[in-house]
């Protein structure tokens, strides 16, 4: 009998494991390669079908934003490579937010580079314990990854000037605690283009946005970032991940001498509004089985 329970016990173990391990290599499209391609003016896309990384271009060396799985950093060498740039050129490395499959990458790409790693100040405890001080997967084996030492801290509002290039690094908090959208501008065809490279709007299953002892002020995070992301200017909408924007049918659309798909300032703001609308109905939710 209690061979059996032991024998029962270990399976039970084991499909755990496999479930997690399966959940943390997330969707398949995170791994699938895409073309990599110019977007605008000095910004590329070097990232997987599902999981999106940027190349911004200077005559002084690049910028990478996102590391990904490290699986999936070979790939983005490749891209790189593809466009003609040399991935050794990379000098800085920026992530959208401390979760696994936008930073696990971030050890390797710094000793295959010795590129500077920039993070926004609430999330450089969880990039340098390897995701272990994540207020939702710091216990789940399946999504921690290698410590990453951080090179500079990085604030809300600061701007990365490198190569004649500026980023600005807005926190907008809530989906991780350093939650970071990027904006820069592009020049394409003497005109110049806004972009923006949204962090996460999304609540991810599991989170608690009423009484988080982990993340207190989540919900009033939340609140913060729709109100950061409603105030900026978006011609070029772009994002951590390639369905927030639709990077296939866009990529699809695009022609020389064309209208750029890209630029979509009206699809930016319809994404964001409905994010917003789901955030609420959970929070809502939420305080209703509360009570």
């Amino acid at each position: 009998m209690q061979r059996s329970i032991l024998i029962v016990s270990r399976v039970l173990v084991l499909v755990l494991a496999v479930a997690a391990s399966a959940f943390g290599q997330g969707n398949p499209d995170w791994t699938e390669p895409f073309p990599p391609f110019r977007i605008a003016g000095n910004l590329y896309y070097v990232g997987s079908k599902g999981l999106a990384n940027y190349l911004v271009t200077t005559p002084h060396g690049n910028i990478l934003i996102n590391s990904d799985l490290e699986a999936n950093v070979p790939m983005i060498e490749a891209s790189v490579e593809k466009l003609g740039f040399k991935f050794k050129d990379t000098r800085i490395l920026l992530i959208s937010h401390a979760h696994w499959d936008h930073d696990a990458g971030s050890a390797m790409i710094k000793e295959m580079t010795g590129a500077t790693y920039m993070v926004m100040d609430a999330d450089v405890p969880v990039v340098e314990s390897g995701g272990k001080t994540d207020f939702e997967y710091g216990n789940s084996p399946a999504f921690l990854y290698r410590p990453t030492k951080v090179d500079h801290v990085l604030h809300g509002g600061e701007e990365v000037r490198f190569g004649g290039t500026v980023l600005v690094a807005h926190l907008t908090p809530g989906h991780t605690k350093g939650c970071t959208t990027w904006t820069m501008e592009v020049t394409e065809r003497g005109k110049t283009y806004k972009a923006v490279i949204l962090g996460s709007p999304n609540v991810n299953p599991g989170y608690k946005l009423v009484s988080n002892a982990a993340y207190p002020q989540i919900a009033e995070d939340y609140e913060r970032m729709w109100r950061v992301l409603k105030s900026l200017p978006c011609d070029i909408f772009l994002g951590a991940h390639g369905n927030y924007f639709g990077l296939e049918e866009k990529y699809g659309l695009m022609k020389e001498g064309s209208a750029n798909p890209f630029v979509d300032p009206s699809g930016y703001k319809k994404y964001i509004a409905e994010k917003e609308q789901d955030f609420r109905t959970e929070l809502a939710r939420q305080k209703l089985t509360a009570k």
